[in-house]
């Protein structure tokens, strides 16, 4: 019979062991990162609509404030994806009427996508929440 080379059953179930439990140890982490960079996301698209909001009031809505995202896409303010209200495993939501705004952004799937609610108005201050929907009585970032 010939010299047959490669590798035994029991070195291959050791490799396959072996591979399994550093999946085991690197997935959580990952999720965990995938969250935080969704988190970072939505705070970037909170400053760009509170930006957004302050200069349609000064161009285009005379004073007043958009009162919807769709609004400010159609008028190229934000990206169309925010614009229609989700981005980055957050869930956003505007209203805006002559003297005043609030924007929210909340998980898609919360403590998956993220684990922090936002809030924002014509302030700026970026507030959050991690047990319910941010409002104006939030902790500030």
């Amino acid at each position: 019979m010939t010299n047959q080379k490669g590798f035994s059953l029991i070195e291959l179930l050791i490799v396959v062991a072996i591979i399994g439990i550093i999946a085991a140890i690197a997935v959580p982490n990952l999720l965990q990162s995938k969250a935080a960079a969704n988190e970072a996301s939505a705070i970037s698209s909170l400053r760009n609509v509170v930006t957004s909001e302050i200069t349609y009031s000064a161009t285009t809505g005379a004073g007043g404030y958009a009162a919807t995202l769709t609004i400010l896409s159609a008028q190229k303010l934000i990206d169309g994806v925010l614009g229609g209200g989700t981005k980055a495993g957050y869930s956003f939501g505007l209203v805006g009427t002559a003297g005043t705004f609030t924007v929210t952004a909340q998980p898609t799937t919360p403590g998956s996508t993220g684990n922090r609610y936002f809030f924002s108005d014509e302030s700026g201050v970026i507030r959050y929440s991690t047990t319910a929907a941010a409002t104006v009585a939030s902790t500030p970032l």
